[in-house]
């Protein structure tokens, strides 16, 4: 039944219906030739709209090119010869690293799962890229730390693994050292230094630094020497970086607008001016000026510099002693509260943001001493930033709604601070920031203590050190960079690098003062409240 009533009600609709059914396709085809047509009329006018955007492009790096072939050109004759030397190290530094990825390759093949992604990228994965840099020399490990303390720019995996990046390289002969002091310096170094040891108390890839003691004066001092060739080989690298850096852009608009040539030249600059001594001691003077401008010269102290004995090669400097604000053992026998020296240090720090020219940037342990007489002592001004007016005044409402969790002015004040060409959803953003900071209570400092029973009595020394995680540092601020990364906004370098000194101090203040608030105690002035209220309301 249910077949015979299908074919009664198929059949009769498909006979009665054969010819109107043929007038329909016609009609059919006819709006299907036409659809054809059109379709082929838009097709035809969007490559025609492709193609003149394509001869518009052409014509337009055809225009650059001459500019691009002089670039290179002046590029490469400033280069010269060491070019040649500096490109023949980094077929040996690509070979060796090769020779690396290669064996462990053969190890995972012969293993059993998958490839790891590090083996699958070869040499451009942040592994193997952070070794070939190591093995390149002085300035592709500074190009390494650039990448390190600049999440707002590279890929977050090259971020993290770039922290380990680390900046020790083998002594050069002091017979070597001893020419360069004498060639910058005019005279024997015997008329100048009663002693100079030839051990070094430091060894890294752009310079290593001697004890030494000034004749006449006898003062203790420290003497920064640039190692010999460093100069030509970070001209042939930077030069080279540079021409692959206008390359790209050329081959490629898209790298134009994320401003590689830009990017590299801010590397270029932040590299010279650390190998320029004269620079660094320049830093060290404004400094100590902002010191004795303040009248905190009682608190707090940068090692004097000797101009008569110092050069674009040669910083002496006045030798500081001292311990690691990390050295709770030796600080405690220094000064009766640890707290109030970690207060003085942050109230330098963050003074120097608003009235020196610069402020330090790389305040690690090694960096930040408590001395003898009590003071503070600031180290090795080679790295400094420079703050600009506007990207203060948002860091003073961020750090206040740090201490206070208000997030809505957070939001308000990272969109003020961040490049976006889009608007941005603060609610949203305020949100998404408090579940990111929520985290930070998670945080651990670890404290390795340690006890020894003295020899000839009964009493017990106990000495504590704080593990210091650059990893779950960086993490943090990686977080922070992501966050605001997903609502478009692009921070300048310097708020990276204030905000890794904060975390520095974060880590001293875990150790030295464990109750301290550093953004909310009334002993620390991270800015006046006329400033701090002025900053909050424009941005309600």
């Amino acid at each position: 039944m249910a077949v015979s009533a299908f074919r009664g009600t198929r059949l009769p609709l498909f006979y009665h219906s054969q010819f109107p059914v043929a007038r329909t396709v016609s009609r059919t085809s006819k709006k299907m030739i036409g659809s054809r047509n059109l379709k082929g009329f838009v097709i035809s006018a969007q490559y025609s709209q492709t193609q003149d955007l394509f001869t518009s492009r052409l014509q337009s790096q055809i225009e650059k090119l001459p500019k691009l072939v002089e670039d290179i050109i002046q590029t490469s004759i400033n280069t010269g010869p060491r070019g040649v030397t500096r490109l023949v190290q980094g077929v040996q530094a690509f070979v060796g690293v090769g020779g690396e990825w290669l064996n462990d390759l053969s190890k995972s093949t012969s293993a059993s799962g998958g490839l790891p992604s590090e083996l699958q990228l070869g040499l451009l994965s942040p592994l193997y890229l952070r070794r070939l840099f190591e093995r390149m020399g002085a300035t592709y490990i500074k190009l390494g730390q650039f990448i390190a303390s600049a999440p707002t720019l590279f890929p977050p995996e090259y971020v993290k693994e770039f922290q380990n990046c680390f900046d020790k390289a083998p002594p050069v002969p002091f017979e070597e050292i001893r020419k360069i002091l004498q060639e910058d310096l005019g005279r024997p170094i015997e008329s100048v230094y009663e002693y100079v040891d030839p051990t070094p108390i430091a060894s890294a890839s752009i310079a290593q630094v001697h004890g030494a003691r000034l004749r006449g004066s006898q003062e203790d001092v420290v003497i920064k020497v640039l190692k010999p060739g460093i100069e030509d080989f970070l001209v042939a690298d930077l030069n080279f970086i540079y021409v692959v850096a206008r390359i790209f852009e050329f081959l490629s608009p898209e790298f134009s607008r994320t401003s590689l040539v830009g990017i590299v030249k801010d590397i270029r600059e932040s590299m010279l001016e650390e190998v320029d001594f004269n620079k660094e001691a320049q830093n060290i003077e404004a400094f100590k000026r902002y010191l004795e401008t303040m009248g905190l010269t009682g608190q707090a102290t940068a090692p004097r510099v000797y101009k008569f004995c110092s050069s674009r090669r040669v910083l002496t400097m006045e030798r500081l002693y001292g311990v690691p604000l990390t050295d709770l053992d030796s600080i405690r026998s220094l000064v009766s509260s640890p707290e109030n020296s970690l207060i003085t240090a942050l109230n330098v720090w963050f003074g120097s943001l608003l009235a020196c020219e610069s402020f330090h940037a790389d305040v690690h342990a090694g960096n930040l001493w408590l001395l003898r007489d009590g003071r503070i002592g600031f180290l090795d001004f080679g790295i400094v930033g420079r703050i600009s007016p506007k990207t203060w005044d948002a860091m003073e409402v961020f750090l206040a709604s740090i201490s206070t969790e208000e997030y809505d002015s957070m939001a308000s004040a990272l969109i003020q601070m961040g490049a976006t060409n889009r608007d941005v959803d603060a609610k949203a953003f305020a949100k998404d920031l408090e579940k990111m900071f929520s985290s930070i209570q998670e945080l651990d400092t670890e404290i390795v203590v340690a006890t020894a029973r003295g020899t000839n009595s009964d009493t017990t020394t106990v000495a504590a050190n704080v593990v210091m995680d650059e990893r779950q540092m960086n993490a943090l601020f990686l977080d922070l960079v992501r966050v605001s990364e997903s609502y478009g906004l692009k921070f300048p370098r310097e708020f990276a690098l204030l905000l890794k000194q904060l975390l520095y101090f974060d880590r001293y203040t875990r150790l030295l003062a464990p109750n301290l608030n550093m953004l909310q105690d009334q002993r620390i002035s991270i800015a006046s409240n006329k400033r701090t209220n002025r900053y909050k309301h424009s941005f309600k």
